[in-house]
């Protein structure tokens, strides 16, 4: 790549100066669910520079969503997909294709048929188990993201290994490192999403607190 004939005035200059998603930017991807997992990876993937997002969710946003997800006090009230979708073009001039909409296994065919990657973020069993079963049926690769109810694990599974858990007590929404613990999810699922993009392999992951490998210091500051 001749780096002199980058745009240094770019949004993506960063991202155009290295070429692995040279040819894979302009994927269609369809995320499932835009909280704390989904409303992140979709801003953070927006900013890298992918070009074709497609945003479903039905819920609009509350006030306690804003301490984990990528919204505003004047986005109250306003659909999830429809507020990011503003901001992420404000911002980037990204173009987000969103659907304020519920998942079902009516309309999942119709939602979803055309993607060249599906990102399930669901928190809930009967989305996920839509996602699942309508990509199964369609050969459509799906990666699932999500995170345990106490807040302490997290993983991304691919179709067709993928078991739809069953609903579980506790909202991960309410641990108090909700969002450093999605963050750290988004960027795993990042990886894992350019890896497929380019390489065709899907790698699965796992994440725990207890992974992290944090060095005591016993100086008194």
């Amino acid at each position: 790549m001749n780096h002199s004939a980058l745009n240094a005035n770019s949004p993506f200059f960063h991202e155009e100066r290295h070429e692995p998603l040279e040819g894979v930017s302009d994927k269609i991807i369809t995320m499932c669910g835009a909280g704390a997992l989904g409303g992140n990876l979709c801003e953070t993937l927006a900013r890298m520079g992918f070009k074709r997002l497609r945003l479903i969710d039905k819920d609009h946003v509350e006030m306690r969503n804003l301490s984990t997800q990528p919204y505003t006090r004047g986005e109250i009230g306003t659909p999830k997909a429809r507020a990011l979708a503003n901001s992420l073009y404000r911002a980037v001039q990204a173009k987000v294709e969103a659907h304020v909409i519920e998942l079902t296994p009516e309309n999942a065919v119709k939602l979803l048929t055309t993607s060249d990657l599906v990102i399930d973020t669901f928190d809930n069993h009967a989305g996920r188990e839509a996602v699942s079963n309508t990509t199964r049926t369609l050969a459509l690769p799906c990666l699932h993201v999500g995170f345990s109810g106490d807040g302490l694990y997290g993983s991304g599974l691919w179709e067709p290994d993928y078991l739809v858990p069953q609903a579980t007590q506790g909202d991960p929404c309410d641990y108090p490192l909700t969002r450093p613990f999605a963050l750290v999810l988004t960027s795993l699922a990042v990886r894992a999403i350019c890896h497929y993009l380019r390489l065709r392999e899907a790698t699965n992951f796992e994440f725990t607190w207890r992974d992290l490998n944090v060095t005591k210091s016993s100086r008194n500051w």
